[in-house]
């Protein structure tokens, strides 16, 4: 896929994908400690458009595009592999829980980060533009 490429071309691991989600990480696989957001923001942002110019159905181009929502944090995980029969690699902790409500309360076509991953981006990518958005209770 479009993803998986951009996830090689940015240093990305892709850890998986449940339903309509696509889950990838940073500085778990190799030392990236210092760009991991400044990648994650860069795959984000091509994940974007690429999903922009993806037809939902090739047949009926009226339909559009497809629309995504991206979640950003950056913080600690556990990583293991679980399962004996089907085993899969896989990451727990807050901060998996943290990215996926980021993901859950963005806007269609839009990137939600938390604090933490700006404080990081600021740092490692001063270029990248972020605006505030009107402050959102995270449950």
């Amino acid at each position: 896929s479009s993803f998986d490429a951009l996830c090689h071309k940015h240093g990305v691991y892709k850890v998986e994908t449940i339903g309509d989600a696509y889950m990838a990480v940073t500085n778990l696989v190799q030392d990236q400690s210092r760009d991991h957001a400044a990648r994650m923001a860069r795959f984000a942002l091509q994940a974007l458009e690429a999903a922009n110019q993806t037809l939902i159905d090739d047949k009926e181009p009226s339909k559009g595009t497809v629309k995504i929502r991206v979640g950003l944090h950056s913080g600690p995980v556990v990583a293991d592999v679980v399962g004996v029969r089907n085993p899969r690699y896989c990451l727990f902790g807050d901060s998996v829980a943290t990215a996926q409500k980021m993901e859950q309360n963005s806007q269609e076509r839009r990137i939600l980060c938390t604090q933490e991953c700006a404080g990081h981006l600021r740092a490692q990518a001063p270029g990248v533009l972020l605006e505030a958005r009107e402050e959102t209770e995270i449950k």
